[in-house]
């Protein structure tokens, strides 16, 4: 075995106090999710949106997220478990694991997927927009400027919790995961770390969309934000990784294995599309703010 393989088995508590822990995922869920808080709220503040109407978004997209998540881990990747009797459906709504014998134990939501969480928050995200009285597309791109960390810090925790690994691999920075997923015939073997590739993937992608925004704040009309771009390439950007990654993963279902396709490409296919279109909107309609700021500024100085 090549002896500069990483081998990875770290603690999946973050830390403990008596009886009570927390797991690294949910702390840094909690980290991503605060952090784009705070972002959030700065372009709000920085493109001269009332904070009052900031308040209530990170509800609506803390609860999107979840809930999106959770259903579409449910429907897309265990149907028959969650559908196929009352108990699964009380599992997909409900944080516990029912026991043959009937009595049930705390479990967590074992299984959150992104492509759901993200259909998830654009639902809540329209839902708050037309209660707040706030332009659609603004939310969207405000929200998709922070959204590549918090997906930064989820896939973190998904490499804590040794999770979503990759396909067996012989590359001198591959992982031994030491999880039953991870194994090849009773025998531990090396493994890509698809978790850590896309959590730096959706970092740098975080990177690209700060310095647009702060490149085209230059030009002083709210660095484009409410056309749309950002979230069309937030999505674009994304999904295409997302893409691309899932070639080198192993596969999260059974029902996988033999597809030419897996379910994560097939669902990125959509959003893609999505954020294509609204990547060229959007550059067409900053064109169209900028050429409309020069022919006004040109009226200005002519008065």
């Amino acid at each position: 075995m090549n002896t500069l393989f990483i081998d990875w088995q770290p603690h999946v508590e973050a830390f403990q106090i008596g009886s009570f822990s927390i797991r690294w995922y949910a702390l840094l869920w909690a980290v991503g999710l605060v952090a784009a808080y705070f972002i959030v709220k700065y372009l709000y503040k920085h493109q001269g949106i009332s904070l009052d109407k900031f308040d209530p978004l990170f509800l609506y997209c803390f609860f999107g997220i979840l809930i999106g998540a959770r259903l579409g881990h449910c429907l897309f990747y265990e149907p028959d478990h969650f559908l196929g009797s009352t108990n699964g459906v009380i599992e997909m709504f409900l944080p516990i694991k029912i026991l043959p014998d009937g009595s049930w134990k705390y479990h967590g939501y074992a299984g959150l997927a992104s492509h759901g969480g993200a259909l998830g928050c654009l639902i809540a995200m329209l839902i708050y927009a037309k209660r707040n009285h706030v332009r659609f597309t603004t939310v969207l791109d405000n929200v998709c400027i922070a959204t590549p960390f918090t997906a930064f810090c989820i896939r973190m925790g998904n490499l804590m919790n040794s999770e979503i690994v990759g396909r067996q691999t012989d590359v001198p920075w591959a992982f031994i995961f030491h999880t039953n997923d991870s194994m090849v015939g009773g025998t531990l073997v090396a493994r890509h770390p698809a978790q850590l590739y896309e959590a730096l993937a959706y970092l740098l992608i975080f990177i690209i969309l700060l310095v647009i925004y702060w490149r085209l704040n230059r030009f002083g009309i709210r660095s484009g934000a409410g056309t749309g771009m950002y979230f069309g390439l937030c999505l674009t950007m994304i999904f295409t990784f997302r893409f691309f990654i899932e070639f080198i993963k192993k596969e999260q279902v059974d029902f996988e294995k033999g597809m030419a396709l897996d379910m994560g490409q097939l669902l990125s296919i959509p959003f893609i599309i999505v954020g294509v279109y609204f990547t060229i909107r959007g550059i067409r309609l900053f064109k169209k703010y900028l050429n409309d700021h020069e022919l006004y500024l040109k009226d200005y100085a002519n008065q």
